[in-house]
């Protein structure tokens, strides 16, 4: 049996794999693991089997590249008919594509070096077109970039797409060739930021498609918005004078953009009558057969009405068409709906249904408010009552009736039921135009009685619906596979789930999605939890028949008494009740101590959950397991979810109190082992409960629970942020005026930019941004800088600091459109000199006041020399509006996001501005930099659980700032009276702020006016402020004489910087005044948030957790700067947007400042079908640059050395190198023991296997895992600092098999020890080191390295070396990872070692590659590292005999060594005396040489490389 590591009994295909005895195959290589339906794995298919497979043989003649070139056989139009009817065509079943076939295809690069190359509009067969869809199709479903390779030939693309649009016409197209067109046209419709995709399809979507409107329904459509009238009629025109240019005859009515949404709806009409049930009945069931292939292409059909109604471009005039045809009113008529098997067609229906009825008015985009809604439904009815009181008799009852009764479903049924199937086709087709007279289904009553229903009942409204809702998921929507797939979701089929693509109808539909998703996400993390932790526990029936439990299980606990506590009165309006709290007792006997303290340490807020287990009285057989579901396996009957409000020991006494009501001295260790934790539970849930108790006769389900479970505080923070969207949802205007727009994803993607805002700053004093003239002259090279002084004449030296004169649009700022690549390479344009003249650019070169006479009164000084683009990045964040930053790795984004803040804080002084980050590490960077400018540490604030991480003295959180003001309140006040001494005034003048503020008016202030006075008519005295200055006396114990008497200006200069030192003095008393008056610490901390400070800093998970309380405390700030942006889940973005209220009905908020990288690895969901269906992983930075909002891309890494760079340099426009990475010494040497600083090392099969698959989706390579470490030992034994080594892989599974290497191999001996980190590059996205150790594991599909974001990453770690391990043959012929993979294969795919150089500094620079030694295979290696180890042995044998006649020397020479080592751990000190000791070649004072410079060259070199990171 084999053992996979991880916790749990059961496999319940977690995405974290449960620890569980596991069949293996006895032949791995003949019998590899099955997928299962649905699955990621594209069944059982190994590496040879692919090798051998007809359609690798075919590509191999065909298309695939040798050497880089084609194949010379000549394009077969017949090959691409017979791959699609052999191999793609499919004739029966669900699935309307044979998965792996397309797979294989896809890797061979079908579409990129046979289809598309060898597409002729003209003479292209429908196989081929067929099959490129197939191909595109695959694309999207790997979340691969799809319309890449047909930008070579934008002309021959939108051939291609019209093609697309006439494919059908006169051709019939089986059931899974229509499904596979749906879901083209649905990846189409989700990619409008292509121009050219964009382009085509929308025009399916405008107004033309009003010609096949019924008659009586244009009518009604142009009556409603009058406005449309001349559009048509202009629109007409302009068709007309088209067709007639081109000579045809003017007939739009049978255009493809007039008729090809109808005839898809009609046609989907046909299938849901006639197509999803078999005239065939099924003898076992007594039903006729489901058409499982017709099911999905009505479920996909569901997904593209419901995606054409949910962007406005495409709503605007297609919901009329939608509502002609009366979709939603067959799609319930209809058998499926009600069918077991249409389950999910029925919520797809149901989501389509509350799109079609959206709140909004579709033309304008405006939302409508509640009141809005309401009336637009009354003025609707009454006028239908008008109608049918005029000239409907048999409804008179209906028109005379007050609408409150007779508005919903059931009473519009009852009322209309009088009415004959011709008078009701009359009402509905003739009076109201709700359907056409020739709609086939016109002639059922059922349908046109439903159509009138679905027309005029009253809609919930959506926030009644959302505030209705329960927020702890239950068991019945925690195991619904249709809202919540497993983690094996391939993408193949739709979901009954909202998407989050590239525009929103209202800010409404937007938080209602992000809601819907981020509840459905936590929920499943809480299914995963739950299925962790109750098998556990051993469920069993006892001999009572009661549940019982045999195990324990560190999250979850048996009951041992539960009750409900008070059930409160419902709120007015409200249904349920307004709390529902209860006590739940249980015991911790059976726990150790260290679990005792966690279920001790439960907080107010945590969230616990209440179970119901009933296990079967016998265990289940296999097969009844293999069928079962998982609450059924666990015996799973309830879930309920609830908060906790206090917790109490054995005794009664409150344990963690969270009132303050038991002061710290007071706190009394927990008595006994029983424990009561009071809960409030979910009131919706439980109003829910008892109603079904009452009218269904339910089970109770509050008397059944018998478990409580815990989770993890970090990942249980789900009902905080839920509450902070649906209160965003009962707000209304919440979003800034000039965001709203962009926001949505509507209008000018330029208009949030700082050139089209108001409130402009003219004037900026940029402070230390520049370190010189030279300096700003180079960041402003589009103009001729002049440079002036305080009087206005021309400055002859300029120095900083500078004010610059901003125009209003800045030349070359490095702004850029998002989604628009540019066309011109800079590097075309180096030897082009501009004839115009240039515009000038006044700088004032002024020079600062004195700041004072000690050294703490100077300021911190930038010491980085920004770029340009840097430098325009700045300009557009310190002006209003919405600015957008792209920071390549390595490019110095948190030094151009510090530099924003400082100039920000100096410009607008009297603004707030709060910093968002993702991970608590970048926010204490971000926080370490901002604290060596010149900001005061008083108008800094920390919050959150991180800042104890801070590299730094000084405490920033709330409580470590307030008790900071308090200890400088009385420095300060000591300060004040020795000014008093000074003056021989008395002393008490310093008791309080307050008395030292009357001080400084009547005493102080005063004094400095007569001074200045005086000196009014001296300035020929030189001494004359030396003499008479009235604080002299004070400033005695300058570290240098404060007047020199050589000059009246100087000594005047000197003066006036006393008395700055004193005017802050007497203003940071002014501030601790507040501190002196609040006597509460949470009153001061309060104050210090919401008043004193300027810069507050906190993670995007803190923002939404205390919004709430933000909101309650007043909190104001003017500014937002979020960076990682592009990690950041989307509305985790939007939240920290929204933490004040409104001032005056206007969002407060001036500047948005957003800092990332979309060409990096998105947010992590952990459901896969959230993240491939929902694109719940895009962040809302990625959706502004699919826009087209202009975004600053930082364009030079000081990281790596530019070699590797440019492994990954080609996924950015223009990124360019700083000089350091190009001079630096430790840049130029080579790494000493290997031909190259960076290879790829072909692995091939180990022990004759390559990746396996100890579980599903649970990845390995024993071969890769085997070298890597290898390789590993190798560069330890040269005296490599394992710091410097990080080991990288792209699989879970095979992390874990590496650090299992790593303990055999590695940890039992000291001089080698384990690397800086095993990990996977998705976790070690944001960090770097020198040396990265690279494995790509996957040897069969290349696997979710296609995603190039992810391959930027792994590319970007490294500084000094990068070796990567894989199989070259699969990832040479993957397409979008083409220009990394050329790179790296234009060195040897062997592992090239320098076996002359012994030591880990070599004078070998990095372009030389001398006595290059290819290893063979991972065998070799190990023999390689095992022959070293032997002479290591050796050489410590040789040491040891040293050591002992030379016992004095190494005393006294002990302590040196260890300094010298870089870590100073005991393995460092073990190489030490590795290349200390007498060598047995004779090469000791050598590799001593070569220790020490690396002990150097590390440490100081790797410090400098890293000053612009």
């Amino acid at each position: 049996m084999t053992k996979v590591y991880g916790t749990g009994t059961y496999d319940f295909k977690r995405h974290r794999v449960a620890e569980y005895p596991l069949e293996l195959p006895s032949h791995p290589a003949e019998k590899p693991l099955e997928s299962k339906p649905g699955s990621n794995l594209p069944s059982s298919i190994t590496l040879s089997e692919i090798q051998q497979d007809r359609l690798t043989k075919i590509a191999e003649e065909s298309w695939i590249k040798t050497g880089g070139k084609l194949p010379e056989k000549p394009f077969d139009p017949e090959v691409v008919k017979e791959i699609y009817v052999t191999e793609l065509k499919v004739t029966s079943g669900r699935k309307p594509v044979p998965l792996q076939r397309v797979m294989i295809l896809e890797v061979s690069q079908y579409l990129e070096n046979y289809l598309w190359p060898n597409f002729d509009p003209e003479t292209a067969t429908f196989e081929h077109v067929m099959s490129m869809i197939l191909m595109i199709n695959e694309k999207f479903r790997e979340n691969v970039a799809a319309w890449i390779c047909f930008h070579d030939r934008d002309d021959l693309f939108k051939k291609f797409l019209q093609k697309v649009l006439r494919l059908k016409e006169g051709r019939d197209l089986t059931i899974a060739e229509k499904t596979n067109y749906l879901v083209f046209m649905i990846n189409a419709f989700q990619s409008l930021e292509d121009a050219v995709v964009n382009e085509i399809v929308l025009s399916l979507a405008g107004l033309q498609s009003w010609h096949s409107l019924s008659y009586g329904r244009f009518q009604m459509e142009l009556c409603l918005q009058p406005d449309l009238i001349k559009k048509w009629k202009r629109s007409s025109k302009k068709w007309a004078a088209e067709a007639k240019s081109k000579g045809e005859k003017f007939d739009l009515s049978s255009s493809p953009e007039a008729n090809f949404v109808r005839g898809l709806i009609e046609e989907f009409v046909e299938v849901l009558d006639h197509g999803v049930f078999a005239d065939e009945v099924d003898d076992t069931a007594g039903s006729q057969l489901v058409d499982d292939s017709s099911v999905l292409y009505c479920e996909r059909f569901m997904e593209f009405l419901i995606d054409m109604l949910n962007q406005l471009p495409t709503r605007r005039y297609l919901r009329p068409l939608v509502a002609d045809i009366a979709v939603v009113a067959k799609c319930r008529l209809s058998a499926l709906y009600k069918h077991e098997k249409g389950k999910l067609f029925a919520q797809l229906v149901d989501l389509l249904q509350f799109y079609e009825k959206f709140e909004i008015k579709d033309h304008d985009g405006t939302q409508l408010t509640d009141d809005e809604a309401l009336q637009f439904h009354y003025d609707r009815f009454m006028a239908f009552q008008l109608l049918a009181f005029k000239k409907i008799p048999k409804l008179q009852d209906l028109s005379l009736a007050n609408i409150g009764s007779i508005h919903k479903s059931s009473d519009l049924r009852r009322r209309l039921s009088v009415l004959s199937l011709e008078d009701l086709r009359d009402v509905v087709c003739s009076k109201l135009k709700l359907v056409s007279r020739h709609d086939p289904w016109a002639d059922s009553k059922d349908f046109l009685t439903e159509v009138v229903v679905s027309s005029f009942e009253k809609q919930q409204s959506q926030k009644e619906a959302i505030n209705a809702l329960p927020l702890y998921p239950n068991e019945q929507i925690m195991w619904d596979e249709s809202v919540i797939p497993s983690i094996n979701y391939s993408g193949e089929g739709c979901l009954a789930l909202p998407k989050l693509n590239l525009q929103f109808l209202t800010l409404h539909d937007y938080l209602l999605r992000n809601f819907n998703l981020f509840r459905l996400e936590s929920t499943y993390e809480i299914r995963e939890d739950i299925q962790e932790a109750v098998p556990h526990l051993l469920a069993h029936i006892n001999n009572e028949g009661d549940t019982a439990f045999r195990g324990w299980s560190r999250m979850a606990v048996p009951i041992n008494d539960f009750k409900i506590a008070q059930v409160k009165q419902p709120n007015i309006g409200e249904e349920k009740p307004s709390s529902v709290t209860a006590e739940v007792t249980f015991s911790i006997k059976s726990y150790r101590t260290q679990i005792r303290s966690e279920w001790n340490s439960l907080k107010e807020h945590d969230v616990l959950f209440l179970l119901c287990i009933r296990p079967s009285f016998e265990p289940l057989g296999p097969e009844e397991a293999d069928k079962a579901t998982v609450p059924q396996r666990l015996g799973l009957q309830y879930v309920r979810g609830c908060e906790i409000i206090d917790i109490r020991d054995e005794e009664g006494n409150l344990m963690n109190d969270f009132t303050g009501r038991v002061k710290r001295d007071e706190w009394k260790p927990p008595k006994g082992e029983m424990r009561t934790v009071t809960v409030a539970l979910d009131a919706a849930q439980y109003h829910i409960d008892v109603t079904d108790i009452a009218e269904k006769g339910a089970e109770d389900v509050y008397g059944t629970f018998n478990v409580l479970m815990r989770r993890k505080p970090k990942e249980n923070n789900f009902k905080a942020i839920l509450e902070s969207i649906r209160d965003l949802m009962n707000e209304y205007c919440i979003v800034p005026e000039w965001l709203h727009n962009v926001f949505l994803g509507y209008g000018n993607p330029s208009a949030a930019q700082w050139p089209n805002m108001p409130n402009l700053l003219e004037i900026v004093d940029f402070k230390d941004t520049f370190l010189n003239a030279n300096h700003l002259s180079e960041s402003f090279s589009d103009y001729e800088v002049s440079f002036i002084n305080a009087e206005g004449a021309e400055a002859l030296d300029p120095s900083p600091p500078f004010r610059i004169t901003l125009p209003k649009t800045l030349k070359g700022n490095g702004a850029i459109s998002g989604n628009k690549i540019s066309e011109v390479n800079p590097a075309d344009n180096v030897n082009m000199v501009d004839a115009s003249p240039k515009e000038k650019l006044i700088v004032e070169a002024y020079t600062p006041p004195d700041p004072g006479p000690y050294p703490q009164d100077q300021p911190k000084q930038n010491s980085v020399k920004f770029t340009p683009t840097q430098v325009g990045a700045i300009i557009s964040g310190i002006q209003p509006g919405l600015t957008m930053v792209v920071g390549p790795p390595g490019t110095g984004k948190t030094d151009t996001a510090v530099q924003i803040l400082n100039v920000l804080y100096h410009n607008c002084p009297s603004q707030r501005t709060l910093i968002i980050t993702h991970s608590n590490q970048a926010l204490n960077d971000l926080f370490e930099k901002i604290m060596e400018r010149d900001v005061p540490a008083r108008y800094l604030l920390r919050l959150g659980q991180g800042e104890q991480e801070l590299a730094t003295d000084l405490d920033f959180s709330r409580q470590g700032r307030v008790n900071a003001m308090l200890v400088r309140r009385l420095e300060l006040l000591s300060e004040v009276e020795r000014l008093a001494r000074s003056l021989q005034l008395p002393e008490d003048v310093g008791y309080t702020c307050e008395t030292a503020g009357y001080f400084w008016l009547l005493h102080v202030y005063s004094r400095w006016e007569l001074f200045l006075a005086a000196c009014a008519g001296n300035e020929d005295n030189q001494s004359f402020v030396r003499d008479r200055f009235p604080f002299k006396d004070f400033f005695s114990d300058t570290p240098k004489p404060v007047f020199n008497g050589e000059s009246f200006e100087k000594d005047m200069r000197a003066a006036k910087g006393c008395f700055s030192h004193l005017k802050t003095v007497f203003q940071e008393l002014e501030e601790c005044r507040a501190f002196e008056l609040l006597k509460s610490t949470a009153d001061r901390a309060n104050y210090l948030m919401t008043k004193q400070a300027k810069i507050v800093a906190m993670t995007c998970t803190h923002a939404a957790l205390k919004r709430r309380d933000f909101l309650q405390l007043g909190f104001k700030y003017d500014n937002l700067l979020m960076e990682e942006s592009a990690q950041i889940l989307e509305i985790e973005t939007f939240i920290p947007m929204l933490l004040q209220r409104q001032e005056d009905g206007h969002a407060r908020l001036k500047r948005c400042i957003l800092i990332g990288d979309h060409h990096q690895l998105p947010p992590v969901v952990k459901n896969m079908a959230f993240q491939k269906y929902s694109h719940m992983d895009q962040s809302l930075f990625t959706r502004f640059v699919r826009l087209g909002i202009p975004y600053i891309e930082l364009n030079a890494q000081g990281r790596a050395r530019p070699s590797l760079a440019k492994l990954y340099n080609w996924r950015y426009r223009d990124l360019g190198d700083l000089s350091i990475v190009k001079e630096a010494p430790i840049f130029q040497r080579a790494n000493a023991g290997f031909s190259y600083e960076y290879q790829l090392v072909n692995v091939p099969d180990y022990e004759g296997r390559g990746e396996s698959t100890p579980s599903p989706w649970f990845y390995q390579n024993q071969g890769e895992a085997e070298y890597i470490v290898s390789v590993y030992i190798y560069m330890r034994l040269l005296g490599y600092p394992a710091n410097k080594i990080s080991i990288l892989t792209t699989y879970n599974g095979q992390k874990l098999l590496i650090r299992d290497v790593i303990n055999r191999r590695c940890v039992p001996y000291p001089f080698i020890g384990p690397p800086s980190k095993v990990t996977t590059v998705d976790k070690f996205q944001g960090q770097q080191n020198d040396f990265i150790l690279l494995s790509l594991v996957r040897t069969r599909f290349v696997g979710h390295l296609r995603d190039v974001r992810r391959l930027v990453v792994a590319m970007s770690r490294a500084r000094l070396g990068l070796y990567v391990f894989c199989r070259r043959s699969l990832f040479e012929q993957c397409y979008e990872l083409q220009p990394t993979f050329q790179l790296l294969l234009q060195r040897p795919d062997r592992l090239g070692l320098n076996f002359n150089e012994n030591t880990a500094y070599t004078d070998r620079v990095v372009e030389e590659v001398e006595n290059s030694y290819l290893v063979h295979d991972v065998e070799e290696m190990a023999h390689i590292v095992d022959d070293r180890m032997n002479k290591f042995y050796q050489a410590q044998g040789a040491y040891e005999q040293y050591q002992n006649n030379m016992a004095q020397m190494e005393d006294g020479n002990h302590d040196m060594e260890s300094d010298s080592v870089v870590d100073g751990d005991e393995s460092e000190k073990n190489m030490q005396q590795l290349n200390q000791s007498p060598d047995i070649d004779g090469e000791l004072s050598k590799e001593v040489v070569g220790m020490e410079v690396d002990n150097n060259g590390f440490s100081s070199e790797n410090g400098k490389a890293d000053e612009k990171n």
